[in-house]
């Protein structure tokens, strides 16, 4: 019997936790670590060759869908719905944070070991981006920079100048643009074969992290998980699939084309891994290529709902272990300083920490503090992988239905076909 790629990477998983509990238990932290570093080599190595093909894969989709439009203001009426769309859940996630936390109260239900002052938590030089810096982010100066540099918001910017004057052109564009469109279906059959590596960068990656912390690291942060995972579980099931009702988009059946997407972001702590998995997945359950090619590579930088809803949480999380009580009105200062700043973190490595670090500062709570979530940091990252490419999806669908509808009924496709 041909296993398919799901079942492929569930068993990935479970083997990758396995030795990763055996190499845990049977050697000494330093020879773990060593170990986990080669096993992580294999989620690399597919990590990379995901980045590879990224940037020429939204640039060609996205500018084959504003080139058949021709539209300008239709591309800027699509533009603004997204970005009311994305600020809309953007405000809902971290509501959802602040509510959690403070509801259950993780930070209080033990006493947790504050780390010595001066503990290093492996941020420290870097800060948050103006909004100056933000703005002129956006930009490129060079789209080959753009493009080698895998700088989604710049690739997309370009994309929507090239699209829009290869439309205006007419007949003299037709040309670029049916190459353009071989080039998207050329780089999906890339996209195919890569694919093949995912169980491999799945076993490789929790075997890596299982290695390196020991899954009796889940045990001492039960409750945490627990907390911070149910407010995800509440988050997609709740919020995501109210919003699907509202909209009148079958949920569920968005959850299953959805399947593997989701699986690989969990495995891997990586949203950006699946994304052209999710294009092509999109596109199946009816979106319009020119909807998913813009929607999607914006919502990287400006809707990360699992990222957002972390960020509230956390920093509530360090304010009760520091025995920190914020008021309401602080905590309307934190939320609404999030939603401004959490914008401009596209690109910047171990984003939601350096965003928490500078909330954290707001409030006189130490820096050190950090250390007492960097050990469960890992797996808390999977969980707000996966939540940020389920909010996408939802995201991606509901501009759909305010752009008139998808195209034709929901399809089942994988990469193995």
């Amino acid at each position: 019997m041909k296993l398919n790629i799901t079942t492929k990477i569930v068993i990935g998983f479970t083997l990758g936790v396995i030795i990763g509990q055996i190499l845990h238990s049977t050697t000494d932290p330093e020879t773990a670590t060593a170990i986990s570093a080669k096993f992580q080599l294999i989620s690399k190595v597919f990590l990379k060759l995901i980045k590879m093909i990224i940037g020429p894969l939204v640039f060609s989709t996205l500018v084959v869908g504003i080139a058949k439009l021709g539209d300008f203001k239709v591309v800027g009426r699509i533009g603004i719905k997204t970005l009311g769309y994305f600020y809309f859940a953007t405000i809902l996630s971290l509501i959802v944070g602040l509510v959690v936390v403070n509801l259950t109260r993780p930070g209080s239900i033990q006493s947790w070991p504050r780390p010595a002052a001066g503990t290093s938590v492996g941020i420290e030089g870097k800060k948050l981006n103006t909004v100056e810096d933000f703005v002129l982010h956006i930009f490129p100066d060079s789209a080959f920079r753009a493009l080698a540099e895998n700088e989604i918001l710049q690739i997309v910017v370009f994309a929507i100048f090239f699209g829009v004057a290869l439309g205006a052109i007419g007949e003299k564009g037709k040309g670029l643009t049916k190459a353009l469109d071989a080039l998207s279906e050329l780089v999906f059959k890339m996209v195919g074969y890569v694919m093949q590596l995912a169980p491999y960068a799945v076993l490789g990656a929790m075997t890596s992290v299982v290695a390196a912390k020991g899954l009796g690291i889940l045990v001492s942060y039960a409750y945490l998980l627990l907390c911070f995972y149910g407010g995800l579980l509440f988050f997609i099931f709740v919020i995501l699939a109210g919003i699907c009702a509202f909209m009148r988009i079958p949920f569920f059946k968005l959850l299953t084309q959805m399947k593997e997407s989701l699986l690989i972001s969990f495995s891997t702590a990586s949203s950006e891994a699946s994304l052209p998995q999710q294009i092509k997945a999109l596109e199946a359950f009816g979106v319009p290529p020119r909807i998913v090619g813009f929607v999607l590579p914006l919502g990287y930088s400006f809707n990360l709902d699992g990222s957002m809803m972390y960020m509230t949480f956390a920093t509530g999380f360090l304010a009760q272990a520091y025995g920190v009580s914020l008021t309401l009105q602080q905590q309307i200062l934190m939320l609404l300083t999030l939603m401004i700043t959490s914008k401009g973190i596209a690109g910047v490595p171990r984003a939601s920490l350096v965003v928490i670090a500078g909330t954290m500062a707001m409030f006189d709570l130490p820096p050190e503090g950090l250390a007492l979530i960097l050990g469960i940091d890992p797996f808390l990252d999977m969980g707000r992988s996966a939540t940020s490419v389920a909010g996408n999806a939802v995201a991606t669908c509901v501009i759909t239905k305010w752009e008139g509808g998808f195209v034709h009924p929901v399809e089942t496709v994988t990469f193995e076909d």
